[in-house]
């Protein structure tokens, strides 16, 4: 962890620019941007069972569609 104490009289924007510096330069900014939307992969089990639902879904989509009682597919208007 990154600390910075304030110095004999610096002033706050010194103080924080001196953090901002030490920030930039020990990497930890660049690494906690880099992880920020990482997701955990599933283990084998979560991923099989996501992967049926999904064929038992389009299954499912693929009887409605050729018995025809899918509903209508809405256009939405695109505001100018």
């Amino acid at each position: 962890m990154l600390e910075v104490k304030r110095r004999r009289s610096e002033s706050f924007e010194a103080m924080l620019r001196r953090f901002s510096r030490r920030m930039q330069l020990s990497g930890q900014l660049r690494q906690a941007k880099r992880n920020r939307f990482r997701v955990d992969q599933k283990n084998k089990t979560a991923a099989k069972r996501s992967a049926l639902r999904r064929l038992e879904l389009h299954r499912h989509y693929d009887k409605l569609k050729k018995m025809g009682q899918l509903p209508e597919p809405t256009r939405s208007r695109r505001r100018s």
